[in-house]
């Protein structure tokens, strides 16, 4: 008896486990970018740190950030996208354990820059991982899940660091991630490598074996040929195009753009909002912890939120929007610090303004921004483009981790805030005037708007 015909729309095993790796892998990085924010309370008490060095535990992490990802496309391409995410996930179980036994804050900050490092390589390797392995008919739920997974990650950071506050344990903040990677590296070894992979290091056959594996309804010789078009399509591009006419506003646009993202300070609330709450009156490690884990969970509902808008309205007033909130939350930070009443109501609304900020965050610059670099470029240079946004992103936080508590203890609450309030209205001014509104237009026609001098063309082209 022969077996019946896949279900229209059906998932294959094979696709499951990439949507299960995935959305692991998103908890993962979250939970690792999260989970100091927390820890760094019992840390400081612990090792008797100044606002510099507490600086430094995060800092290092954002430094390895940026060498991962300067090495990662090199390496996926030589050795594999899989065996790339199989040594992110070693990583991530090897350095977030060896972070929570260290003795001294030189060891820890070893342990967290190669943390730093096996993240970098995940910011860079896993969304081409899962967009090159994901069967047609999950790809858009899976690049949603991913951004979801990542906020979810944080959240679960924080509700971890607050279970753990009464008992000060932030070896075990850190080192609890090392659970969920042993887990990944286990669902790896069983998934193939992507097509793509297959078919740029001329294993065509191989290719066509996991095409039918991923989703067994693909014309796999169809999608092989596909495939190789658009190799050839990304083939003869320079990186030194990047800065010549047309593509080099488009560069210069992406360059600020993933700079300002960072630069205006969500990082700042990401890695120490358990502080900023202690400043603003709140007491007890509980509160304090427990507050952000809520400012996580709107962040998670406002990311949800922008999916369902985005198309419907357009890219460019859900940033705008976003932004602008980030900009009255930055008043109203403003306000309480100026005042003084850091107890009771002032820090209630100081409260009300870390919420918004970072729900607004989420729901325009955090849900959006990456389109862009994907964009504005033809297909030759659009890795080129993306690595060049995430490079100016990693030194935006890498500015932001390293000197937000030093300006928060040296200059107060009104000048740090008032100084990202002024860089969330650039970020305005900016996006405003230069970014471009490209929902619902064909990727193709979208490069067109930079090569005819950042304008729309009158005429289609």
């Amino acid at each position: 008896m022969s077996a019946a015909p896949p279900t229209p729309g059906a998932i294959s095993s094979t696709g499951r486990r990439i949507a299960i790796t995935a959305a692991t892998i998103g908890v993962i990085y979250g939970y690792d970018i999260g989970n100091i924010s927390g820890a760094l309370l019992f840390i400081s008490d612990e090792m008797r740190l100044t606002p510099a060095l507490q600086g430094s535990v995060t800092t290092v992490l954002v430094a390895g950030n940026i060498v991962g990802a300067l090495v990662a496309g090199k390496l996926a391409t030589a050795v594999g996208r899989r065996t790339t995410m199989l040594l992110v996930a070693v990583g991530y179980a090897l350095f977030s354990a060896w972070s929570g036994v260290v003795s001294d804050v030189l060891w820890l900050d070893v342990a967290r820059f190669f943390l730093g490092l096996s993240i970098g390589l995940s910011l860079v390797v896993a969304p081409i991982f899962l967009a090159e392995s994901a069967p047609a008919a999950i790809r858009g739920a899976l690049v949603v899940g991913y951004q979801v997974a990542t906020v979810t990650g944080i959240l679960l950071a924080y509700l971890v660091d607050w279970a753990l506050a009464g008992s000060g344990n932030w070896r075990l903040m850190l080192a609890l991630s090392a659970v969920p990677s042993v887990l990944v590296i286990f669902l790896l070894v069983r998934l193939p490598d992507t097509a793509r992979w297959y078919v740029l290091k001329g294993q065509r056959e191989q290719a066509r074996r996991t095409l039918r594996l991923v989703d067994p309804q693909a014309d796999a010789d169809r999608e092989i040929s596909a495939i190789q078009a658009d190799i050839a399509a990304e083939r003869g591009g320079r990186f030194g195009e990047m800065f010549r006419r047309p593509y080099s506003t488009a560069t210069a646009f992406v360059l600020v753009l993933g700079f300002l993202v960072q630069i205006t300070g969500i990082n700042a609330i990401t890695y120490y909002s358990p502080m900023i709450f202690k400043e603003m009156g709140f007491r007890g490690n509980a509160t304090v912890i427990g507050l952000p884990a809520l400012v996580q969970a709107a962040a998670l509902v406002a990311t949800i939120g922008s999916l369902f808008v985005v198309d419907r309205v357009g890219r460019r007033p859900v940033l705008l929007g976003g932004i602008s909130a980030m900009m009255l939350s930055g008043l109203v930070m403003i306000s309480v610090f100026a005042t003084g009443s850091l107890e009771g109501g002032g820090s209630l609304w100081g409260f009300a303004a870390i919420l918004v900020f970072t729900a607004a965050f989420n729901f325009g610059f955090g849900s959006l921004v990456w389109v862009y670099a994907s964009e504005s470029f033809p297909a030759r240079l659009r890795t080129f483009g993306a690595s060049l946004m995430l490079t100016a992103d990693l030194v935006a936080n890498l500015i932001v981790a390293q000197f937000f508590l030093p300006l928060l203890d040296g200059l107060g609450g009104v000048t740090t805030f008032a100084l990202f309030l002024v860089l969330a209205a650039v970020s305005w001014v900016f996006v405003h005037r230069y970014a471009p509104e490209t929902s619902g237009r064909p990727l193709e026609s979208i490069r067109t708007y930079w090569e005819n001098g950042a304008r729309w063309p009158t005429t289609p082209r």
